[in-house]
């Protein structure tokens, strides 16, 4: 992936969103304190918000020397403004990006983020990390990156609307979530919300389909151009069920609203279904409502993976500030903040001596689960393609959902544009 154009309009432009000037890496105070600046996208719940800001005021009081300046944006935009600053003096110091080659890995091809070698030795970072956490941040070699939270992906239901509609054994295998969807609609109910302008909402369906109808192995050959998309009948069946499910079962006018507003659909019984991540728990107990009335399964493509991502927090190869930024990252991951914020970002912790909380609802417990009977992991495209096949692939799941484009027709349109890209 290239990254975009550094001329002094974009820079400016970076800058005016950092609310930092031209510097946006930090400098030195006048009050001698070290100011690092930390790049995030916007959480997805109030208390996780807030649990970030407890974070750094609990670091600053213990290192009064260190001040650490959050930014926060929603995801496209958080993409946008790194693309644009990345490698240039309006780089953040650190930055959290997800872990997969499409996104983080991009960057960490573009020499942008620095290898954090000598810190993992000088703060034992890699015995704390589990294996899963570990391996997306040291798949280029070195260690790129710090985790900071492994999310699975799944199906959130309500339970009493599962129960109007008479479906009493949640399904197991695609063709058993297809017949749940459609007993929901005969029950007039709708069967699951998405928000399509944020794109990769959607995606998450369309990727489902892919790893069950075509299994994990071919999966992975068509997102590594391993494989013909053109040429799998898998690929036109997951596009048919895609345009099925968008005609069908989705919320009306899903195209027109994010992914916040739709989720609104769910939380008020207006929806039975959810395909969310597991920070999903936080965002449902926020809304004050009776966690008991909602359960989770794993996504039943028949393959036995999980459907995740990492995020990791990155350190800008340029930054003048590594030892201060190094320093919190050691905090934030620390087994004394994980414990204290399982649950709010994530139900599984990155560091493992974090241990499950003692008494949890029926969601977490379910997740626990869910991670536990895992045979691997296979992760979202956005993570798994390039900016340009992304966004190709985002045009062409949208065409087939609003009934743009035939779904025999979008797997050779796919492998058309890999093949003049590459």
């Amino acid at each position: 992936m290239r990254l975009l154009a550094k001329g002094v309009a974009a820079l400016a432009a970076v800058a005016l969103l950092a609310g930092c000037g031209a510097n946006a890496s930090g400098t030195s105070n006048d009050s001698g304190k070290t100011t690092v600046t930390w790049w995030t996208i916007n959480q997805s719940s109030p208390s996780a918000d807030a649990a970030l800001d407890k974070i750094i005021t609990d670091f600053e009081a213990a290192n009064p020397d260190i001040k650490i300046e959050r930014t926060a944006r929603a995801v496209d935009a958080h993409k946008d403004a790194l693309r644009t600053a990345i490698g240039t003096s309006a780089a953040p110091d650190i930055y959290n990006y997800w872990a997969g080659p499409g996104l983080g890995g991009e960057l960490v091809k573009a020499n942008a983020s620095a290898d954090l070698t000598d810190y993992y030795k000088q703060y034992n970072w890699q015995d704390r990390f589990t294996g899963a956490a570990l391996n997306p941040v040291t798949q280029y070699g070195g260690f790129q990156g710090v985790p900071w939270k492994l999310n699975g992906e799944a199906l959130y239901y309500n339970k009493a609307l599962f129960a109007k509609a008479g479906i009493t054994k949640l399904p197991t295998t695609l063709d058993e979530l297809n017949d749940t969807a459609a007993k929901l609609k005969a029950a007039g109910i709708t069967p699951i919300e998405f928000g399509g302008t944020v794109n990769w909402h959607l995606m998450r369906l369309l990727d489902t389909f892919l790893e069950g109808y075509c299994g994990s192995a071919k999966f992975d050959q068509l997102v590594t151009n391993k494989a013909n998309w053109g040429k799998e009948d898998c690929v036109t069946k997951s596009f048919t069920n895609l345009a099925t499910w968008s005609k069908d079962y989705l919320n009306p006018g899903f195209i027109g609203i994010n992914n916040d507003e739709s989720s609104a659909l769910f939380y008020n019984g207006k929806a039975a279904m959810a395909l969310e991540g597991d920070w999903f728990d936080k965002n449902i107990s926020d809304q004050k409502v009776n966690m008991n009335d909602f359960g989770v399964f794993p996504l039943p493509t028949g393959t036995g993976r999980l459907y995740g991502f990492e995020e990791a927090e990155y350190i800008s190869k340029d930054s003048p500030h590594k030892d201060a930024a190094a320093k919190f990252l050691d905090y934030l991951t620390s087994t004394k903040v994980q414990q204290e914020v399982l649950g709010t970002f994530a139900t599984q912790s990155v560091n493992k001596a974090v241990t499950p909380k003692a008494g949890g609802d029926a969601l977490s417990t379910s997740w626990d689960s869910i991670f536990k009977d895992a045979k691997g992991l296979y992760m979202n495209n956005d993570q798994n393609l390039s900016l340009s096949s992304t966004t190709e692939y985002w045009r062409i799941q949208n065409l087939v959902a609003t009934g743009g484009m035939a779904p025999d027709q979008a797997g050779a349109e796919f492998q058309k544009f890999l093949d003049s890209n590459n």
